[in-house]
């Protein structure tokens, strides 16, 4: 098993999943962006990693234009490497319109996240030689106004299905990647990973997360995230 292959079950899975109001629109850019996705899973999610980054869902401005974790256009553009024409959702939202990467719009949680780590890897080979960065969820849920409603917000009866089919792709994940440590991207992210990993030989830690939404994030984010990954033992060298 590879991650394409779990890719292609995550999305068989989640197929089957009804979502009702206050969500009114899911998006699943592994279906319209999977091109893009794929290329990512195939160039970078290849060998063991020593630690696995782990989000909880995308953004309207990232993943969801992109098909890439964190997929803010001019980083898996310009440092990935990742370009190419991307489809449409079913049931878009107009106030958050897929365009791909004609996208003009910026997202600063992945800017600040790829921009980190591209400041200590010019090649980004080397930064995946040790490391990948994975969703927990893949879907983006919009509410009738086209605002972001979160996985942890969903009814109870439909959150469990959803988290449970997560957990599961995260685990074959896991298997495929092999990592020692996962650093969750915000608290829900490692707990979720904590959930679904227990009995694994995995130690999970976090990390800020980079959201605007969060004051901690907008004061001195990187030197706050160098000194976390310092203390679950991860060191982020400076280029030569």
């Amino acid at each position: 098993m590879d991650l394409v292959m779990i890719r292609d079950m995550l999305v068989a899975e989640l197929g089957r999943l009804k979502f009702s109001p206050p969500v009114a629109h899911v998006y699943n850019p592994l279906i319209y962006a999977g091109k893009q996705h794929e290329r990512y899973l195939t160039r970078y999610g290849r060998g063991q990693k020593e630690a696995l980054f782990l989000g909880m869902n995308p953004g309207p401005w990232g993943m969801a234009q992109t098909g890439v974790p964190f997929g803010e256009v001019g980083m898996v553009r310009e440092w990935l490497g990742i370009d190419g024409e991307v489809g449409k959702p079913e049931g878009e939202h107009p106030r958050k319109p897929v365009e791909g990467f004609s996208c003009r719009r910026s997202e600063v949680s992945g800017r600040r996240l790829w921009g980190l780590f591209r400041s200590r890897w010019v090649d980004p080979e080397r930064f995946f030689a040790r490391f990948f960065v994975l969703n927990y969820c893949p879907l983006l849920f919009l509410d009738g106004d086209g605002r972001n409603f979160t996985p942890d917000k969903l009814k109870r009866s439909e959150r469990e299905p959803l988290l449970a089919i997560c957990d599961e792709a995260l685990r074959r994940s896991v298997a495929v990647l092999t990592p020692a440590r996962i650093i969750g991207i915000g608290g829900f992210a490692a707990t979720r990973a904590e959930t679904a990993l227990t009995g694994h030989a995995v130690t999970v830690g976090r990390i800020l997360h980079p959201s605007p939404a969060s004051p901690a994030a907008n004061r001195n984010w990187e030197e706050k995230v160098l000194l976390q990954l310092r203390e679950l033992g991860i060191h982020l060298q400076l280029p030569p």
